[in-house]
């Protein structure tokens, strides 16, 4: 990665806590049987990297299980904490986990693995880890095999859509051995705003300037407009795919 694209990658990864209430109200959440997928039944104590507003966070407790998350957005875990009380949220990354030596039984990371260094982060995630214990990826992704879904892509500028594995571009490695994939599809219900918060919730529309904001906007309200069977009832159903990942620490 050059420092340009480094830089541009920084920029978005820090984007977040703009749009923290953004995030939300309009971001996908994932399906039950994902979380229980990738986190065994038998975790007491389950560590979420990158938690940002809880999304998946809250989907992790239990009366049994304690649950952590940690992000580097403050503005994020204040919207956290507001939604899920019980849950200790601590500033951190990937990189850098403000916990003791094999803490936690499990470890999960919702769409934002892609974010890490990854060289610095597996081991730190490993030192965190008891022995045995899951690391858990998992992605969200529209289904742009749809067509008008491909168009709303491409209105908003994304390259988030269903495609390759995405643990293919964003590894793992040693410690973490076993590795294992499963899918499941879905749908997010939301209004005409709604989706228009979504948009206004990605890490490209934050950077973006006012002028590049307003239009992808119209961009994105033209194609709901070109294809109005996709509204009933003022709700659009939008197909997503959760692509989720499991490692063992070796």
């Amino acid at each position: 990665m050059t420092h340009e694209n480094r830089s541009t990658h920084q920029a978005h990864a820090q984007s977040f806590g703009q749009a923290a209430e953004a995030y939300e109200a309009s971001r996908p959440g994932y399906p039950l049987e994902a979380v229980d997928w990738l986190v065994p039944a038998s975790a007491r104590r389950v560590l979420d990297i990158g938690a940002g507003t809880g999304k998946f966070t809250r989907l992790l407790r239990r009366e049994d299980r304690a649950v952590l998350a940690v992000d580097p957005s403050g503005e994020m875990l204040d919207v956290l904490r507001a939604r899920a009380a019980g849950i200790e949220t601590l500033i951190g990354t990937a990189e850098q986990l403000p916990l003791p030596d094999e803490s936690v039984d499990a470890v999960t990371v919702a769409q934002a693995w892609h974010w890490v260094d990854v060289e610095r982060a597996v081991p730190e995630v490993a030192r965190v880890l008891k022995p045995g214990g899951t690391l858990g990826l998992v992605w969200n992704s529209r289904d742009e095999r749809v067509a008008w879904v491909r168009e709303l892509g491409e209105a908003m500028g994304s390259n988030e859509a269903y495609g390759p594995a995405a643990i293919d571009e964003h590894g793992v490695g040693t410690p973490f051995a076993d590795g294992e994939t499963v899918e499941f599809a879905w749908t997010q219900r939301l209004s005409r705003p709604g989706i228009l918060t979504l948009v206004r919730s990605r890490s490209y529309f934050i950077v973006k300037t006012p002028e590049e904001q307003e239009a992808t906007l119209r961009a994105v309200e033209a194609v709901l407009d070109g294809h109005p069977a996709i509204e009933r009832d003022g709700v659009i159903e939008l197909p997503y795919v959760t692509q989720a990942y499991r490692f063992r620490r070796s």
